[in-house]
């Protein structure tokens, strides 16, 4: 608890540029990262993480110091370069895009990797700790770091800010902007610009290797939380400034700990937790809803096999066996058993004496479930010409999913018919 104090107190000089610059780097890269992420182009960050480190090779070999303003312009310059020759490879080749970055990322990447080889046995005593840059180290954060930090971090929220309607609408519908005459190719040109800047500043704190976790990881988190945009992005901002803080802090705590891996292990399990407990799209959620669905089809085939029972008998509340009911229809004992349970609580089954009957509300949703098969069979008959033989499994689907509109649409589209293409009678409620 002591430590943990100490450190929220950023009383310490060293530990407050590291936490602040880590939190600077990681939100905005965030912040930009979302877009990209929607576009698609996740694979870009990489691309222009990796193209980076030749341009801090040549900046560190033209300047001779590791200036963070020459590092950012040097590595600005080839991470832009990159991007460029991506794109015109693309539109100028037959090669697909996933290729051609592939392609440049490992050919800048292992130009930048001779660069500093090169630099490495140069004898210049200056060169100490370049290679830092491929890994990260925010432990060497100072305040000129975070000064320059904090001004690129800045131009990224203004110009994100400034161009949030046309980041979404490209990101979102690229071809209906151009169909409205927006200057597309001038906006991603900024949108480009943007993300080479948040792969560089992050450079030094991450590494070139794990920069674009930094891009896209909170981004794909942030997805899984919201369908709002506006809301992704301050999410994804917060997720990406909780992982530097956090990094930074396990760093503090165990100083053999590097910070930058750190960051990107505490965003990648953000984002397992994300992917898997959020409340609408993670995994967990999702199988709660499918097997929610498989239930619900299973009542209502349950419901309309007494139902159908019902019609060949004329008495729609006669008590049925479990045999009977198999008969009719297919179950698995033990799933038809856990259906009629379930039918029972929501008051649409009576049973007694391991009988079952129909109660009235459960006599109207198997009539439903049975006229809608009945109507989409004819739909499918009359206006796609299938063979009536060909129509009943695309029915056993859709009776299921239809909504009272469609319904309604179905019934007046077909004239209200008596008879569906086997001469069932329709049933329409009393």
């Amino acid at each position: 608890m002591e430590t943990l104090l100490d450190f929220f107190s950023f009383s310490d000089p060293n530990v407050r540029y590291v936490a602040f610059g880590s939190i600077l780097l990681t939100a905005s890269a965030a912040i930009v990262g979302c877009f990209t992420f929607l576009k698609k182009k996740a694979l870009v960050g990489d691309a222009v993480a990796h193209s980076v480190l030749p341009g801090i090779c040549l900046a560190f070999m033209l300047s001779g110091t590791k200036n963070p303003f020459y590092i950012i312009i040097g590595a600005f310059i080839t991470g832009w370069l990159s991007l460029v020759i991506i794109d015109k490879i693309i539109s100028k080749s037959k090669i697909k895009e996933d290729t051609a970055i592939a392609l440049i990322l490992s050919v800048f990447f292992g130009v930048g990797i001779l660069l500093l080889t090169i630099i490495q046995h140069s004898g210049n005593a200056s060169q100490s700790g370049l290679d830092h840059f491929l890994f990260g180290n925010a432990a060497a954060l100072i305040g000129n770091d975070l000064l320059v930090f904090a001004v690129v971090a800045t131009i990224l929220l203004i110009a994100v800010a400034l161009f949030f309607k046309e980041f979404t609408l490209v990101s979102f519908d690229e071809n209906f902007a151009k169909s409205i005459g927006f200057p597309v190719r001038g906006i991603e040109l900024v949108l480009t610009t943007l993300t080479v800047l948040a792969v560089v500043i992050g450079i030094q704190a991450v590494g070139v290797v794990l920069m674009a976790a930094m891009l896209i990881t909170p981004a794909a988190a942030a997805r899984f939380w919201t369908d709002k945009i506006r809301v992704m992005l301050v999410l994804s901002a917060i997720l990406g400034a909780i992982a530097g803080l956090l990094g930074t802090y396990v760093s503090y705590i165990s100083p053999a700990m590097p910070t930058g891996p750190w960051i990107v292990v505490v965003i990648s399990t953000i984002a397992f937790i994300s992917f898997f407990f959020a409340p609408k799209k993670g995994i967990i959620s999702r199988l709660f809803r499918q097997r929610q669905i498989q239930h619900q089809m299973g009542e209502e085939n349950i419901l309309k096999a007494l139902y159908h029972l019902g019609e060949q008998d004329e008495d729609f509340y006669i008590k049925r066996s479990l045999d009977a009911i198999i008969k009719r229809r297919p179950f698995n004992p033990l799933t038809l058993i856990n259906g009629l349970k379930r039918l029972k609580r929501y008051g649409f089954i009576n049973n007694g004496a391991d009988k079952w009957s129909l109660t009235k509300e459960g006599k109207d949703k198997g009539q439903r479930t049975v006229k809608l098969h009945r109507l989409w069979e004819l739909y499918l008959t009359q206006y796609l010409h299938i063979a009536p033989d060909h129509v009943h499994e695309d029915a056993e689907t859709i009776e299921h999913i239809l909504t009272p509109e469609l319904e309604a649409r179905l019934e007046k589209l077909l004239k209200y018919p008596e008879l569906d293409p086997h001469k069932s009678k329709i049933p329409y409620r009393d």
